[in-house]
């Protein structure tokens, strides 16, 4: 199968805040969408590695993605080498997606922008013939993505372009809160994070109109770019 877009996130539930409400529309025009998920998340303060992949299995079905994978990589401790890039290109030969979406050039969480890179990283090295990688048995083709796009995280980055998501921000709360355990429950007797608050879960609808607000759309999400993005034409601008 392949993809016309891969989303990669370090932790599950990175991508559904970032840039599912993209996702979503994306999947109701007809593109094929997976996504890969680095790490269990195993090193979250609230929930588990078992309850995050239940929560993360829910989230994509609400998406409507084709596939999710897990590489699990060690939480906060994988690294950029030889070994964890190998193991993406193995993904992205598979299933040759067009577009990737990844992690934050630069975020709160030190995996972020280290995912970020490596997964980048990754990219480009599967585009080189010389690199021979064998999944399920087969040698692999040669494959790079035509753009590699970062989703715009915790921090207030300045995005390169933004997306309208009108329309899909229910959607994208949606698949948020299939993360249960990890975001604001008044009932719930976990320990406090920075992203358990209300205040955090409120911040994706008005972080959302904000971004809106810049193309005086409803509501948006930023990405920023590695390379310049060409358009045909003046007129395809919004």
């Amino acid at each position: 199968m392949k993809l016309d877009i891969l989303a990669v996130g370090a932790h599950p539930d990175d991508v559904e805040l970032s840039c599912s409400g993209t996702i979503a529309k994306e999947v109701d025009r007809g593109k094929k969408v997976g996504i890969l998920d680095l790490t269990r998340g195993e090193l979250g303060t609230r929930g588990s590695a078992e309850i995050r992949d239940d929560e993360a299995k829910a989230a994509a079905e609400i998406l409507g993605v084709k596939m999710r994978h897990n590489l699990e990589f060690s939480d906060a401790f994988f690294e950029n080498n030889t070994a964890h890039k190998l193991e993406i290109i193995k993904i992205i030969r598979k299933y040759k997606p067009e577009i990737v979406l990844c992690n934050a050039v630069e975020d709160r969480h030190i995996d972020h922008g280290k995912g970020a890179k490596l997964v980048s990283d990754a990219c480009f090295l599967s585009g080189l013939r010389k690199i021979e990688t064998i999944m399920n048995g087969n040698k692999q083709t040669a494959w790079r993505p035509k753009h590699v796009f970062h989703y715009i995280q915790w921090k207030n980055l300045q995005p390169d372009f933004v997306v309208d998501i009108s329309g899909y921000l229910d959607k994208k709360l949606e698949s948020v809160l299939a993360y249960r355990s990890q975001f604001f429950d008044e009932n719930s007797q976990e320990p406090q994070t920075p992203i358990s608050s209300s205040n955090f879960l409120d911040s994706i609808t008005y972080r959302a109109q904000d971004m809106g607000r810049l193309i005086n759309t409803e509501h948006a999400e930023g990405f920023n770019v590695e390379r310049n993005v060409a358009v045909d034409s003046i007129f395809d601008l919004i």
